[in-house]
């Protein structure tokens, strides 16, 4: 497993393994939907598995890593992983109130407060593209959320208000992941990083189903949800997320996030052909919204990040000449 792992690694050009990434991610709100059983338990199942798929690979070829890990790396991990489960925990319930094309557009709009937690929390600068950026997205929040609510469609889900609030939450928990494990994820290698994140968002999403009244449908499932839950982990859990993770490394965040817009497309395809849901005009609408504002903010970010880096560059060589 581990040379073919190594042999992946090194023969699979960045953007094809994008390109499959993109379309695993999208299939990942299908089979939630596909799934009868209570979202937390679809939530702790996915995660489970994935953990147990990267565990192997983990235990072998980065054991020294594993044992690097510092107590406050540890830390670190603990509250990133707690910001997955309640991500998960979100998402996942919002599935279950409004329609597949609202709830990904609205959880796919982390960029928005990665950026607005950047600012707040890490003081980074933000420019004025940026906060345009997610002003637009904002608006196409509020419309996708309202509009189909006020119409009374039959396509808006069954409480589609609070569907994509929750969303939105789900949103906000991604973004507390993306920043918690920001610094980690510098210092330690991919396969180590996601499984002792993903071991700890596991642990969380258990007790929170055994406080829940999902305990005691635990196990008690038919071979064809075993097998959804399975293909949650390999499909968005190891050709998704995990390989978006690792095209970082060779790929531009601004290219990897603007490539993530494809999700909610997919999905909402997916959604029409295979669950029957035709969205609304408001919810289109909205829609291209929230993903134009997103496009502008990411697009922004990027170009903060690279005037950060070339100002890098160039004090470092002004400081170099002053030395000759």
């Amino acid at each position: 497993m581990v040379q073919l792992a190594e042999r992946v690694e090194d023969e699979v050009p960045p953007m094809a393994a994008l390109a499959v990434a993109i379309v695993a991610v999208s299939t990942s709100a299908i089979l939630i939907e596909l799934s009868s059983a209570p979202s937390i338990i679809k939530a702790f199942y996915r995660v489970l598995f994935t953990t147990l798929l990267l565990a192997p690979l983990a235990v072998t070829r980065y054991r020294d890593d594993l044992k690097a890990f510092s107590p406050r790396d540890l830390l670190i991990a603990v509250v990133t992983g707690g910001a997955l489960a309640a991500h998960f925990v979100t998402w996942f319930e919002s599935l279950e109130w409004t329609t597949v094309a609202a709830s990904v557009t609205l959880v796919q709009s982390q960029p928005l407060f990665v950026a607005f937690g950047a600012w707040a929390l890490l003081d980074e600068r933000v420019t004025r593209r940026t906060v345009i950026g997610i002003g637009i997205a904002l608006v196409g929040m509020v419309g996708m959320s309202f509009a189909e609510v006020i119409s009374g469609a039959a396509v808006a889900g069954e409480n589609p208000l609070y569907g994509n609030a929750l969303a939105v939450v789900g949103a906000i928990a991604a973004a507390g992941y993306v920043l918690a494990g920001r610094s980690l994820r510098q210092r330690v290698s991919l396969i180590p990083y996601v499984t002792v994140v993903y071991t700890v968002c596991t642990v969380v999403l258990f007790s929170v189903a055994l406080t829940s009244d999902a305990t005691i449908a635990l196990t008690a499932y038919p071979p064809v949800e075993w097998l959804l839950f399975l293909g949650m982990a390999i499909g968005p859990g190891i050709f998704g997320h995990t390989v978006i993770n690792w095209v970082l490394k060779y790929v531009e965040s601004s290219v990897v996030s603007v490539s993530l817009l494809g999700e909610p497309l997919g999905s909402t395809l997916l959604a029409l052909f295979i669950l029957g849901q035709v969205p609304g005009g408001a919810t289109i609408l909205g829609g291209i919204v929230v993903l134009g504002g997103i496009y502008v903010t990411s697009t922004a970010e990027s170009e903060t990040a690279e005037a950060s880096e070339q100002k890098m560059r160039r004090e470092t060589a002004e400081s170099a000449e002053n030395q000759d």
